[in-house]
Formats: C-alpha cells, structure tokens, sequence
C-alpha cells in the first residue's frame, strides 16, 4: 500500500506543497506488533507510479516490494520541480558549475536538516518503525544519489545503510572526497554504488571521479559494494532493474 500525503517544505519552499509517499508493507495492518526499518528516497515522484514520473516511467518499487514480501517501510519525498534549477538546488550538498545549468547554489545542507531534523521524526512518531541508524536506510539516483552518499557521510549518526545509483559526483568530487575522508564513518556503514556503462563511455571523466569516491570509502573501511553495470543507462528502467542489487546488499545481515 502507498499513502500518498501533501506537504510542505518551508525552508526551502515556503508554503507549495508537493507529494510525500509511504509504502506501507500488507502486514503493517495486521501484525500491529511488528516493527520496520525505513527506506528514505529522494525524487519520491519516481519511486511508485508511472503516472507521477517525470519521464513517464517510474521505479516500480511497490511491485518489487509487494512480489519479495519485503517487511520495510518506504517514505519518498517529491524534488522541487522549479525551472530555476530548484531540484539541482534541493539535492547539491556542494555549490557548483556546470556550463548546461550555470551556477547552482547548494540547498542540500537544507533539505537534510530538515529530512533528519523534521521528516524523520515524525515517521517514527506516527508509524511503527525501527529507528536506531542500523535500520534507517537512504537511496536515490543522479543528484538524489550523491545526495544518499552525501547523508551517509554527513548524517552517518542517523543513516548506517546507503544506495547510490548513478550518484553525480561529477557536480563536487573533490569536496565529496575531503568529506568522506575527513569523517568519521562507522566501519559498519553499509554503502551500495553503481554506474551504467553506457554513461560511463558517454561521459569518461565520471569513471575516474566514481573510482576516487568508492576508494575513499573503501580505506575507510565501510562494507562496500561497486557495481558497473552492463549497458546500464541513465534513467529509471535501468535503475529499476539494479532494485535486486541494493536492496539484498542494504538487507544483508552481518
């Protein structure tokens, strides 16, 4: 089942609403003793409903979810479709410039302080949820997947399970690099990257940029998975097909 609620965001958007969206798993409503741990996803619009994509075509989560009776909750917030470049904004953790979009202010800080500090809070308030940082996940794809290692990072306290899926680190490799290294990151931090190899040959610099992140996290010791993916491209039916991956690697047992 997917709740799908109105919100707003003021710190970033004053009072414009946008969708949030909970999948709840069949057994949320019988089992009421039971508690699950917590899927975050950025650009919640793609995540269930080819209605509500972007592109038209959307992740297919609450199929996969319903089809593996995977016991989780998932709650996905809507981007900010401003033509200013409001979604480069919300999920740039670091300022930046590219000559397609110009000069991006970031807004990532922003909208982690207030998916940590407000969002988080009232999950786990109104729902029935594993809270502590071993069940709290966060995933995303392009910005919404530098995002998901920027929080794992920053947020580590709170997020100890990561899925980036064709993360831009081209936008800040540098300044992502130092912050990993410069963290401290719990070695039980469980982090899932990839890349399509398709938009790897389509964009060369990106390769050196993803193996310099991996490798920080790498000598940090977190439990690493790096995939390239065979004629993976940017978009959500390639990222849809990655969903296995993740998710067996955010749901390992240690």
């Amino acid at each position: 089942m997917v709740n799908r609620w109105k919100i707003q965001i003021p710190e970033l958007t004053g009072e414009e609403e946008r969708n949030l969206y909970i999948y709840l798993p069949d057994s949320y409503d019988w089992d009421k003793e039971r508690y699950y741990p917590v899927l975050y996803m950025f650009d919640g619009h793609n995540v269930f409903f080819d209605s509500d994509a972007t592109y038209g075509k959307c992740w297919g989560m609450k199929e996969y979810m319903d089809y593996t009776n995977t016991q989780m909750i998932i709650v996905a917030v809507e981007c900010n479709h401003s033509p200013d470049n409001g979604r480069l904004k919300e999920y740039a953790p670091f300022s930046f410039h590219d000559a397609r979009c110009g000069s991006i202010t970031a807004k990532g800080t922003i909208t982690m302080d207030w998916m940590v500090h407000t969002l988080k809070p009232k999950i786990d308030r109104d729902f029935r949820t594993i809270s502590d940082r071993k069940h709290t996940f966060i995933a995303g794809s392009s910005m919404g997947g530098l995002m998901s290692l920027y929080a794992v990072t920053q947020y580590n306290a709170v997020f100890g399970r990561a899925a980036a899926l064709s993360p831009s680190v081209w936008t800040s490799a540098d300044k992502l690099e130092q912050l990993i290294r410069r963290t401290k990151i719990r070695q039980n931090t469980v982090i899932y990257m990839d890349y399509g190899s398709v938009e790897l040959e389509q964009r060369p610099k990106i390769r050196r940029d993803f193996e310099r992140i991996a490798a920080a996290f790498f000598q940090k010791k977190v439990l690493l998975e790096a995939r390239i993916i065979p004629g993976g491209t940017h978009c959500e039916a390639s990222w849809e097909r990655q969903i296995p991956f993740f998710m067996n690697t955010l749901l390992y047992e240690e």
